[in-house]
């Protein structure tokens, strides 16, 4: 550096080297001046230059200040990163641990709550089976006095009516009945009561209706053998209509105008169409297409215009299931030759092949009967025509076969069937005395099938009450409500010829 000075210091002498000419005209002042001049800029600038390397030296001072603070603000956020890391897993673990204590002991809570809670319903049913036990047992204790008084009692019946036999045949030789025959569904009084299970008021319109049928089979049969034409040939019309009703509205006004134009057809008597009409509409409810409260609308219609084809239909109904009389027929020994016997006559299980229909299968078929039954006596008017066999009559059969029927397999399947589409009308109909009813089927009806302990009731016991605990009977059923359909011109003119159809019918 002090080399690169004297260079410059050199060249700046140089510079100010004067021509000899010159120092003569100018003089010594001012050569004196100039050298002075030239010595005070030369120290400027060296104290310029000095001044320039004192700052040099204090920004590089300066700049390692900064740099070893700036490294050691790096090394303390370095620090202050690790130390806040090693404090947040702490702080979470902490957390965790205090998280996991709390879980554990709500879990150890809610095992203890669960024991004990499952203690108590242990023992509740534990003493809810003792007590069922013994309800069973002293029922049964009942039933078997029952069954012994029966005994003695028909013992006694067999004894008197084996004297009045023995008597009557002493006096009416040739002419005896063996008093230990097979009982028919004519019985004595004293026995009919205690194998059919009724009440009297509805085992006296079972005969009147059934009566009415077979007076109008008589005379049906009359006809035909007197008549020269084949008048089976205008009934299969009648089973294909049947088989078209529908639940839309317009589907059932026209099925029961077309049924009625058939009636009056003047080639066969009304009495033979009005029958074929009766027999296939309850038979036909056994088809899984089978629309009951479309059908029943029809039935509505159809008995407005003719009257006594409601009997008809009432009456084929008891044949084909005796629980829409109310009725009910137990078996016993002394009564019925054997129990295929009283299935098939008394019961009405029907026989394919020698071989009688299985349980299931005729609970099934019962099942349906009682649903078109209930799915009529629901139909309160049908086109403002009232229903003469509606909501009443349902009132009658649900008390009569409350007060009158036992709990069993056949019955229970029968209320159930019924229930479902006529509980939501008779609710409607009758309130608190609907309540009060279905009251008595939980605490009689029901309990009185839990305590046969039957695995196989156990489903329709759990029907029967979720219907009454679920208060199904708030609910319309599924289809109930007709669909409803634009009419059309010719529709139009069916609806003319139903409403023109004047019944008269003298026997």
């Amino acid at each position: 550096m002090c080399l690169r000075e004297n260079e410059d210091s050199g060249q700046e002498f140089g510079a100010l080297d004067v021509q000899p000419y010159l120092m003569d005209e100018v003089g010594l002042v001012e050569a004196a001046l100039f050298e002075l001049f030239d010595q005070h800029q030369l120290e400027l600038k060296v104290e310029i230059r000095r001044q320039i390397s004192a700052l040099e030296m204090e920004l590089m001072r300066k700049y390692q200040k900064d740099a070893s603070a700036f490294a050691r603000i790096d090394k303390y956020s370095e620090a202050r990163r690790d130390t806040d890391w090693k404090l947040d897993t702490l702080y979470q673990r902490n957390i965790a641990e205090a998280l996991d204590d709390h879980l554990t002991s709500i879990q150890r809570d809610h095992e203890i709550k669960s024991q004990m809670e499952e203690r108590r319903i242990r023992i509740d049913l534990e003493e809810a089976k003792r007590k069922e036990k013994a309800v069973q047992e002293e029922r049964l204790r009942q039933e078997r006095a029952r069954e012994e008084a029966h005994a003695k009692r028909r013992a006694e019946e067999a004894r008197i009516a084996a004297l009045e036999a023995e008597k009557k045949e002493k006096e009416e030789a040739g002419k005896i009945e063996d008093s230990r025959t097979v009982i028919s569904p004519v019985q004595t009084n004293a026995t009919a009561g205690d194998i059919v299970r009724a009440s009297a008021s509805a085992l006296s319109l079972e005969q009147a209706r059934l009566q009415k049928l077979r007076e109008l089979e008589n005379q049906n049969q009359s006809l035909m053998s007197m008549s020269n034409m084949n008048l089976d040939k205008h009934t299969p019309p009648i089973g294909r209509l049947i088989r078209q009703i529908r639940g839309i509205e317009e589907n059932v006004r026209t099925k029961a105008s077309e049924l009625l134009k058939i009636f009056k057809n003047p080639e066969c008597p009304e009495s033979i169409t009005v029958a074929a009409f009766a027999k296939k509409v309850v038979e036909h409810c056994e088809n899984p297409d089978n629309a009951a409260f479309a059908s029943a609308q029809v039935i509505v219609l159809i008995s407005s215009q003719v009257p006594y084809a409601m009997d008809l239909i009432l009456a084929d109904f008891h044949k084909a299931c005796i629980y829409t009389v109310p009725k009910h027929i137990a078996y016993s020994k002394a009564a019925f030759s054997s129990k295929e016997a009283y299935y098939k006559e008394q019961l009405g299980f029907k026989e394919d092949g020698g071989q009688l229909e299985s349980v299931k299968d005729y609970l099934r078929r019962m099942e349906a009967y009682m649903r078109l039954y209930g799915a009529l006596v629901q139909t309160e008017t049908v086109r403002g025509i009232e229903n003469s066999h509606g909501p009443a009559a349902g009132w009658l059969w649900l008390a009569r076969f409350l007060n009158a029927l036992p709990a069993n397999a056949f019955t229970a399947v029968a209320l159930n069937a019924f229930l479902q589409p006529a509980g939501f009308v008779l609710y409607r109909k009758y309130k608190s005395q609907f309540r009060k009813l279905l009251h008595m089927v939980s605490s009689h009806f029901l309990n009185a099938l839990k305590t046969r302990d039957d695995p196989d009731l156990r489903l329709i016991i759990m029907e029967i009450e979720s219907y009454i605990q679920d208060r199904r009977y708030l609910q319309e059923p599924e289809g109930r409500r007709m669909e409803g359909k634009p009419l059309l011109s010719s529709q139009i003119a069916s609806e003319q010829d139903y409403n023109g159809y004047n019944y008269y019918y003298s026997r």
